[in-house]
């Protein structure tokens, strides 16, 4: 099934099916559950219909997106054209969907349209989808003069609702449309008569919130600001932070995917209005809603950053605040605590690295000093402590980059990623000292991370410092990045030797001889889209671009992985974070067009 999606911060729509534009869910975070509910309807939570002159036609839709981010379709039966548009107004809560239809043929012809749907279950999703049965109710109100569904198990948990008119004297919109409810079913129509050329519309405003009246209030509030001024306000944010490419497919996949990441790997909580981040909004993402300091930090907040930079500062408060006690464990719920345990070296470096982008992009280095900050990245640099080996300066890890287990302790990549942290914190913390520690770093992955084969020296993966290492690499933390974090130039002999070893077909996980030759791991034996990225950003751009043409990946959208051959999407759909670190990849090769020999990363504060 191809699904479209669209969202903002506070909605997602992640399953709009392209066989009949029905959605299937919809989704919002809930800080107090920890992560996602979603309203679901087996057949579709609302589907868009129509007649002509008494008969149903059947939708066989053809698709458009604006601005890469709002869907809409055509379908065209009986000499009828119906249009179907779906709009996440930025910054409200609630969606609205506008239906269209216009006579083409040479008689007058009575058209009835609009939606339908059930809702059948509500689902808590974080990784998992679990049902609440308990306290799913329709009610109808006079704040929308409709029906509303909400879930109150004891105490109000949600509330979702329509609105097609505003009755009252001094506001009164009535768009001659009929409503019908029967138990959690219901219909939303309209019927017109048009003659030859002439066309009708129905726009219908839905909203949540934490019960009824909030909920029938967000509705309410998009009707009376008016589809048509919601819709222009929302192209207008989407045009400010599109990117220009000179490649118009490549421009398309780039800024579909900067949006993704924007509205699915962050998101506004329903219940207390706070930005927090997850790995994916869309239940689709074998670990949905919950958060990861890596992906949400080295692979989201690029891309978000080049969007809106007053954005990315908020997510750092989030981080730095709710996130920072339990930084580098493998996962967590979006309050902070706990929800998958292990340390994760790569994940404790990652806030210091956004925080040196964020800094870099926008010299705020008076962000630093505020106590929050300066308090989190201490405990950062304790933490650190506590896993440096008692007599070589090599930092342990319990996971790898994929959160599988390490094979041994102390991998090249994520010690690469610790001899960043230092030189940063070198800056931000104003502690010279700190300089020496990432030399120090540095010095022991070159004596105890470099071995030898076939007289080539090159990058071992793991090394367990008593002799025993392995030749391996991971797309979400490979060895290709080395230059992009600043560890070494890609013209060191070194690193070209392992980037080679690690791209040959020998190597029984570069895909080598198939069509799509990226690097693919034990986690999902296929080439991963993350490794695409890597070859855009380590010089490999040419080849990556040729292989990213012959991807279908997720409808589009960035995920885990695809198959060698087809380049259709084997693993991880809808990988919100990933989409990010496509389209800062994509977006900094085309636009520079050039390899990073001989410097690390831009974003790195100068001295």
């Amino acid at each position: 099934m191809a699904y479209q999606v669209t969202g903002n911060e506070y909605l997602s729509l992640p399953t709009i099916r392209e066989t009949d534009g029905a959605i299937e869910g919809v989704t919002f975070l809930t800080m107090l559950h920890k992560g996602l509910l979603e309203l679901r309807g087996d057949d579709g939570l609302i589907r868009p219909y129509f007649e002509a002159d008494g008969s149903p036609q059947a939708i066989t839709p053809r698709w458009e997106r604006a601005h890469c981010w709002l869907p809409s379709f055509q379908t065209r039966q009986a000499n009828v054209n119906l249009t179907c548009t779906y709009l996440t107004p930025v910054g409200e809560r609630g969606f609205a969907i506008r239906l269209e239809v216009s006579n083409t043929g040479a008689q007058a012809v009575t058209v009835r349209f609009g939606l339908q749907g059930r809702w059948d279950r509500t689902l808590h999703e974080i990784n998992e989808s679990v049902e609440l049965p308990e306290g799913r109710e329709v009610i109808r109100s006079d704040w929308n003069k409709m029906f509303v569904w909400r879930q109150a198990p004891g105490t109000p948990l949600f509330a979702f609702a329509p609105c097609i008119g505003d009755y009252q004297p001094f506001s009164v919109v009535d768009q001659g449309a009929e409503w019908a409810q029967e138990g959690f079913g219901y219909h939303i129509d309209k019927e017109v008569t048009l003659a030859p050329g002439e066309s009708g519309k129905l726009d219908v405003f839905f909203g949540v919130g934490y019960e009824s009246v909030s909920a029938t209030a967000s509705a309410k509030d998009l009707l009376r600001q008016g589809y048509d001024a919601l819709y222009q306000r929302t192209v207008g944010w989407l045009s400010a932070r599109e990117k220009k490419l000179d490649d118009p497919t490549l421009e398309t996949l780039l800024n579909t995917n900067l949006f993704f990441t924007f509205f699915y790997a962050s998101g506004r909580c329903v219940d207390t209005e706070e930005l927090c981040l997850v790995t994916s909004r869309s239940p689709r993402y074998y670990v949905s809603a919950a958060y990861w300091d890596r992906d949400s930090l080295l692979w989201a907040f690029p891309a978000i950053l080049l969007s809106d930079a007053a954005y990315a500062r908020e997510i750092l408060d989030y981080v730095f605040t709710r996130q920072a006690r339990n930084f580098g464990v493998h996962s967590r719920y979006i309050d902070g605590t706990v929800l998958e345990p292990g340390f994760e070296l790569d994940e404790l470096c990652a806030p210091v690295i956004a925080l040196e982008r964020y800094i870099a992009a926008t010299g705020d280095i008076a962000y630093v000093q505020e106590t929050l900050v300066r308090n989190a990245l201490e405990r950062i640099l304790r933490t650190l402590e506590s896993k440096k080996h008692p007599s070589t300066a090599l930092y342990e890890t319990f996971l790898q980059p994929t959160d599988d287990k390490n094979n041994h302790p102390y991998l090249t990549y994520d010690n690469a990623l610790v001899c960043r942290v230092f030189r940063a914190l070198a800056k931000l913390l104003n502690k010279p000292e700190l300089r020496s520690r990432a030399e120090a770093v540095r010095e022991a992955i070159y004596a105890h991370c470099v071995r030898e084969k076939d007289g080539k020296r090159f990058f071992a993966w793991s090394v367990d410092l008593l002799g025993a290492y392995d030749i391996y690499d991971e797309p979400p933390g490979s060895l290709q990045l080395l230059p992009f974090y600043g560890f070494c130039d890609e013209s060191a002999e070194v690193w070209q030797n392992t980037v080679a070893m690690i791209r040959n077909r020998n190597y029984s996980l570069s895909f080598a001889d198939a069509p799509i030759a990226e690097i693919g791991c034990l986690h999902a034996p296929h080439p991963w889209v993350l490794s695409l990225c890597n070859s855009l950003l380590s010089g490999h751009g040419d080849t990556a671009l040729a292989h990213l043409r012959l991807t279908r990946m997720d409808n589009g959208l960035a995920c885990e992985s695809v198959n060698e051959h087809t380049g259709v999407c084997e693993t991880g759909e809808a990988f919100a974070t990933c989409a990010g670190f496509l389209a800062y990849a994509l977006y900094r090769y085309c636009s520079e067009n050039r390899p990073f020999a001989n410097q690390a990363d831009e974003t790195t504060i100068a001295d």
